[in-house]
């Protein structure tokens, strides 16, 4: 029966893509079909074979021995501050991501990461049925970060159509950054992180090959990526650090006021209504966490974190998720931790309009008006990755 329910939802996800679409006569089903096999074909890999479980393991293994370094440097400046024993969420979880992001600045500088994006990019682009612009933005979304890849691709961004914009815009919201992964793995299990990963990566490339369909002629599709400013290692260095801590504190800030509005309109509410506006939002999403594999007795309280992410951010969700409250199925667990590695939220909405606002005002003006319509294509994406997860688990 799970398995039905499954199919269903992938259909479901399909069609609700497909009522929104710009062009429903052009879109291509072939490579549509091809990546959905490819992502279960990958959940079955990494989830349930001894070789993906050794892959899981070693990159966990190198996030936790990377940490454990961001940690000798956070225990020097801010040596105790912990109360018997467990340091605060920000020295723990947050500070981390300024050691990642040097690293990133490191690969950078070397001309590793560039290698690396442009190469796996073009790999991708023989599969999806896009161009090599596309494939190259997704992956260095996920390297660089949703905001940061834009810089990459200044030179061309005034001579992009805004349907092409929309896929570039969609990719960067349906991935996450590497910089902040390890803290993602303190709160979630590894495994289902990484499976993200993957799994958004190609459900980018579904939901916007449907939702804003369109061929990329062999002479438009030209991929032209800024190098970074000339800088000594020290100077990419600083500047790698501050971006990081910026990014910490941001995030911070961010779960600092979103928490404390959560809480407060939370107690309006059960003084109100008699229910927390969290469960209310549940109920509404409920049926979404059940065409994603999630039994009925669970639909409410998954739906409640499903829409505490998409309100809020990714990290309140994964704070509510893994701040024992809530007793879910370990199958349970494994499907919304994976719907949960997304930016797609409505904060982002404004993070990536600003990105490329600032980079050219016009094309910015562009992705301020489908910013909605960017959220949906992201949320989709979210809810098709914890379908396909919910296959293998």
């Amino acid at each position: 029966m799970r398995y039905v329910i499954s199919i269903l939802g992938i259909l479901v996800v399909l069609l609700l893509a497909w009522l929104v679409s710009s062009n429903r006569k052009v879109v291509k089903f072939k490579p549509i079909i091809m990546m959905i096999v490819i992502q279960i074909i990958l959940s079955v890999l990494l989830l349930n074979t001894e070789f993906g479980l050794n892959i899981i393991m070693g990159i966990s293994t190198i996030f936790s021995i990377l940490l454990e370094y961001a940690n000798e440097g956070v225990s020097f400046v801010f040596g105790g501050m912990a109360n018997e024993g467990e340091a605060p969420f920000f020295l723990t979880v947050l500070l981390p991501i300024i050691f990642i992001s040097v690293l990133i600045g490191i690969l950078q500088h070397l001309k590793i990461l560039p290698f690396l994006m442009k190469g796996i990019g073009w790999l991708l682009s023989k599969v999806n049925g896009m161009g090599r612009l596309e494939s190259y933005n997704a992956v260095a979304s996920l390297m660089v970060g949703q905001s940061e890849v834009f810089i990459t691709l200044k030179k061309q961004l005034g001579l992009i159509s805004k349907q092409r914009m929309y896929t570039l815009c969609a990719s960067a919201m349906s991935t996450v950054s590497i910089s902040i992964v390890g803290a993602y793995m303190t709160m979630l299990e590894p495994k289902y992180v990484v499976t993200a990963l993957v799994l958004n990566l190609f459900g980018g490339f579904i939901i916007a090959s449907i939702i804003n369909p369109y061929e990329v002629k062999p002479g438009e599709d030209i991929l032209e990526i800024q190098g970074a400013e000339k800088q000594s290692f020290f100077e990419m260095i600083g500047e790698y650090i501050l971006d990081g801590f910026k990014v910490a504190v941001i995030v911070g800030a961010m779960l600092i006021g979103f928490i404390a509005l959560m809480a407060g309109i939370n107690h309006v509410f059960e003084l109100i209504f008699n229910i927390s506006f969290q469960r209310l939002l549940g109920y509404l999403f409920a049926p979404i966490a059940f065409i994603m594999g999630i039994p009925s007795s669970e639909a409410v309280g998954a739906g409640g974190i499903m829409a505490t992410k998409l309100v809020t951010n990714e990290f309140v969700a994964m704070m509510d998720l893994s701040g024992g409250k809530h007793h879910f199925s370990a199958r349970t667990l494994g499907i919304l931790s994976v719907f949960l590695v997304s930016f797609a939220n409505f904060s982002s909405i404004g993070i990536i309009a600003g990105a490329v606002k600032s980079l050219n005002e016009e094309q910015g003006n562009v992705v301020a008006r489908f910013g909605l319509k960017l959220l949906y294509g992201a949320t989709l994406v979210s809810i098709l990755s914890g379908i396909i997860v919910s296959f293998v688990l």
